[in-house]
């Protein structure tokens, strides 16, 4: 089952200040602030939702095909995820501008500047899915998650019109678009994912109840942070509630939500159904959560069906053992 994840592509820049930005900076005069930091650590980490959902559908055994655009200095991080099994033959490289980058510093008090250059990400505006269709032999999927606005929006609309089933998944574009573009990007979708804040989000931007929303997607799938997730939809007698997995340590949230989204297109992707395809997702959100970076975890089968038995049963860990492939045993 060919699945399309089109989405942001950037690299993240994190910094580490040792000391307070509170001293430098001199309330009266922020109209004239000229201020330098030394920086003492940095980190630069893969990322973007597309990417990460990509990587982490990969390393479960499918062959997803990354939809984004990117700069010329994107070679790197192409190896990086073509090395993993992502397709990336359908990421347009721009000829003018860096792949997107966010580039951040934190102080002691964990207070943070930082600055996000969109970049090439304004170019995926002018990626068409028909000739990525064509190239792998049909999409029978799309997501269409956070981007730049136009992408989403052409990207949706082509769904529609082609009768491509697609996944909604506006994410951080929600706090910024305005209630035409999200109903616009919503409208239809075979799986609406949001988290339990965006979900009110777009009832309030779009002015849809909660009932309407359910009404124009075949399901709403909502996570809930550590109370795990809810499916609802018109097909469902009662909403599906999976609990999240226990990690065994906390070290950084950051991708959580993609790799939730790659281990349930996964699920999907297998014919598995809904419920243990949420659970699949929950599974592989705990490895993201367990290390630094989004994707920097490492997956082998035998412990992570070990893991699913303990958190949702026998039954559930040897249904999916049949339906995912990983990297090491």
């Amino acid at each position: 089952m060919p699945i399309a994840i089109a989405g942001s592509i950037a690299t993240d820049h994190l910094m580490t200040f040792s000391g307070r930005f509170a001293d430098s900076l001199v309330v009266d005069q922020l109209d004239k602030i000229s201020v330098s930091f030394l920086a003492h650590k940095l980190e630069i980490r893969r990322g973007g939702v597309a990417a990460n959902i990509c990587f982490g559908m990969a390393n479960l055994g499918q062959r997803p095909v990354l939809v984004g655009a990117v700069g010329e200095d994107f070679a790197d991080y192409r190896s990086w995820l073509e090395r993993h099994g992502v397709d990336c033959d359908s990421v347009h490289v721009s000829e003018t501008q860096h792949t997107a980058r966010f580039v951040c510093t934190t102080d002691d008090d964990m207070a943070q500047i930082a600055t996000f250059y969109a970049g090439a990400m304004s170019e995926a505006r002018e990626i068409e899915l028909a000739p990525i269709a064509a190239r792998v032999g049909a999409l029978d999927l799309v997501l269409v998650g956070a981007d730049d606005p136009e992408a989403m929006r052409r990207h949706t609309a082509e769904c529609r019109t082609r009768g491509i089933p697609f996944v909604a998944d506006p994410s951080q574009q929600l706090a910024f678009g305005d209630g035409e573009l999200i109903r616009d990007l919503i409208d239809g979708a075979e799986y609406l994912i949001t988290n339990e804040y965006e979900s009110h989000l777009t009832e309030r931007k779009t002015g849809w109840s909660d009932e309407e929303i359910t009404s124009r997607v075949g399901y709403r799938v909502t996570t809930l942070g550590k109370d795990g997730v809810r499916i609802t939809g018109r097909a469902l007698d009662e909403p599906i509630v999976v609990a999240a997995a226990r990690e065994v340590t906390k070290a950084d949230p950051t991708g959580v939500g993609d790799a939730f989204r790659a281990g349930f297109l996964t699920g999907v992707s297998e014919g598995l159904p809904l419920r243990e395809s949420a659970e699949l997702g929950s599974m592989l959100a705990t490895y993201v959560i367990e290390t630094v970076g989004t994707q920097e975890y490492e997956i082998g089968t035998g412990r992570f069906l070990e893991r699913l038995a303990e958190a949702y049963g026998q039954e559930s860990a040897d249904l999916i053992a049949g339906h995912i492939t990983c990297p090491r045993p």
